[in-house]
């Protein structure tokens, strides 16, 4: 197994956890708040597109298909207390949206070579090119951790 294969599976196994965190949620429950303060499973996943996009780009431009028009702008931290759900992109969007860019990764993935692998990023939270396609699986990971607690709110089973 090469590097990028091993990195692969990897972004898809953290990919299969979002898949069954998201499969069955309504377009209303994507803007429920787990609690003050906390985001909204819509402004997250636009969060983690545009971030996808953002870290493909940096290493590797123009690789990534574009985002729609303000996608980025949409989410960001000055968005993220909004619950008005035609300030973001429909959770069907987002998950077509999604599936675009994570197409476009893994893609660049398998076309990258393991010395650039290893090449420096300039990014002190992913100081090399593996680590951002690493960071691209585990990412995702980390804001599905808080759709596990949605869920449970929404009155769904645990899954895991």
């Amino acid at each position: 197994m090469t590097p990028q294969e091993a990195i692969a599976h990897s972004i898809a196994s953290c990919q299969m956890v979002v898949d069954y965190y998201l499969a069955d949620l309504t377009e209303e429950e994507t803007l429920h708040r787990p609690g003050p303060g906390l985001n909204h499973i819509r402004w997250q996943m636009g969060h983690l597109i545009a971030s996808e996009n953002r870290f493909m780009e940096l290493a590797f431009p123009g690789s990534m298909p574009n985002l729609p028009e303000g996608l980025a702008e949409r989410y960001t931290k000055e968005t993220s207390d909004c619950d008005d759900a035609a300030q973001f992109d429909s959770f069907a969007d987002l998950k077509r949206l999604a599936t675009e860019q994570r197409t476009a990764t893994l893609q660049t993935l398998a076309n990258c070579s393991s010395d650039r692998l290893s090449q420096e990023t300039g990014i002190e939270y992913a100081p090399k090119v593996v680590d951002l396609f690493v960071l691209t699986g585990t990412h995702a990971l980390m804001h599905a951790g808080q759709w596990a607690v949605i869920r449970r709110q929404l009155g769904r089973p645990p899954l895991f």
